[in-house]
């Protein structure tokens, strides 16, 4: 579930996009007015190189600035139109700025000029995901791992779309091959807003209890415990099996999973 700064391979959540608004000096009217978009940068010069052009997209990007990225991935791109990184970097920016057609046609534009490219795969994934077409977003995914079966990025990414579908045992396996990969995935993807899309608050818990069973198999009891007490705030009725699931065996000894288990976290009202 970005991790996209570089790699240009997108998690599952977004970070929301603010619009700024000026509001009108007339308290007769009460009017909200939206503030044009403003340009911080002057525009992209005609003399600079493809590499000059995309080098200040991306440090735009990775200023926030994303229309101003824009602007120089496009004239990056009017110079070598068949730049595969520069598309895909100028779908990332789209997407920032939730332009999700505008991006999908960016990504597909970099799969068209390099058809081994993972990132954009993964890129086109997210944006079916955020469509809630999870069928599509898995295909997409499982064309990224084609080229590239070593992210756990990738898998993450697969892992939440087989759960919005509530395939659960295709989710477990994708997710517990991300954390195999990376073990520390979902604990930055948790703090920079990446998840899966839940329909419910139900979902919600099962997921994070299943995390918790992935790390309990691994012996990373820390993160184990965590997981499982976010399970049982967000409510998941099925908690007892942390009693008799066979991952979790170590986990019972461990003296911190019986003061949890004393605790029992209340449910957090939605």
């Amino acid at each position: 579930m970005f991790q996209a700064s570089f790699r240009q391979a997108l998690p599952l959540a977004l970070l929301g996009f603010l619009t700024s608004f000026a509001f009108s000096q007339t308290p007769a009217l009460d009017q909200i007015q939206i503030a044009p978009p403003m340009r911080q940068v002057a525009s992209p010069s005609s003399s600079a190189s493809v590499a000059e052009l995309e080098k200040q997209g991306d440090d735009l990007r990775a200023r926030k600035q994303y229309m101003d990225a824009v602007d120089y991935y496009h004239a990056a791109l009017t110079k070598n139109p068949q730049n595969a990184a520069v598309c895909n970097k100028l779908g990332i920016a789209e997407l920032m700025l939730q332009r999700f057609k505008e991006a999908g046609k960016s990504f597909e534009r970099a799969v068209k000029a390099n058809r081994s490219f993972p990132e954009a795969y993964n890129n086109l994934g997210v944006i079916d995901y955020e469509r809630h077409k999870y069928r599509a977003s898995i295909k997409q995914y499982k064309k990224a791992l084609a080229i590239e079966p070593d992210s756990a990025s990738f898998y993450s990414n697969l892992g939440a779309a087989y759960f919005a579908r509530k395939e659960f045992e295709h989710a477990t396996e994708a997710y517990a091959k991300a954390v195999q990969l990376d073990p520390g995935i979902f604990e930055r993807t948790s703090h920079t807003g990446i998840a899966a899309q839940m329909a419910s608050p139900e979902d919600r818990a099962h997921y994070d209890f299943v995390l918790a069973k992935l790390y309990a198999k691994m012996g990373d009891h820390d993160h184990s415990l965590e997981f499982l007490r976010k399970s049982m705030e967000e409510g998941y009725k099925d908690v007892k099996d942390v009693f008799t699931d066979p991952e979790f065996a170590e986990l019972r000894k461990d003296a911190r999973f019986a003061e949890l288990m004393k605790m029992k976290p209340l449910a957090i009202p939605e």
